[in-house]
């Protein structure tokens, strides 16, 4: 149901939209705050960040030789990966993420290391 304004109350009529008695809509679609994540955020941070992702996707498709939905349970978390002290920690821990793929790891391990580097952790949102 609609209910219009009167034209003196405001400059221009505007239409409000109302549930109609009864109706249960209201309680299946709560109301979602809209995120300020570029704001806390560096946006060119994100988008390297999704890049990345999507590329480990890829990567792990063709490690696992299957599709995205079919890749065993793993998580590559690039924030733990950020906070380890060197390298060879961090090939270290891919590769044990890694143990059950029969395809050799070393390259997809390398690039992986090649492509965080640099990259901020986005746990901790910066403060402008």
């Amino acid at each position: 149901m609609a209910a219009v304004t009167s034209p003196e109350a405001s400059q221009q009529a505007r239409v409000y939209f109302q549930t109609p008695p009864g109706s249960t809509d209201e309680a299946e679609t709560p109301v979602r705050k809209q995120g300020r994540v570029t704001v806390k955020y560096d946006r060119k941070e994100l988008s390297k960040r999704l890049n990345l992702e999507e590329w480990i996707i890829d990567q792990l498709t063709d490690l696992y030789d299957c599709e995205e939905e079919a890749i065993p349970e793993l998580e590559i978390d690039v924030d733990e990966l950020l906070d380890m002290e060197d390298d060879v920690d961090r090939a270290a821990r891919v590769k044990e993420l890694l143990v059950d793929c029969y395809k050799p790891t070393e390259e997809f391990v390398a690039e992986l290391l090649d492509r965080i580097r640099g990259m901020q952790k986005l746990s901790t949102p910066q403060k402008k």
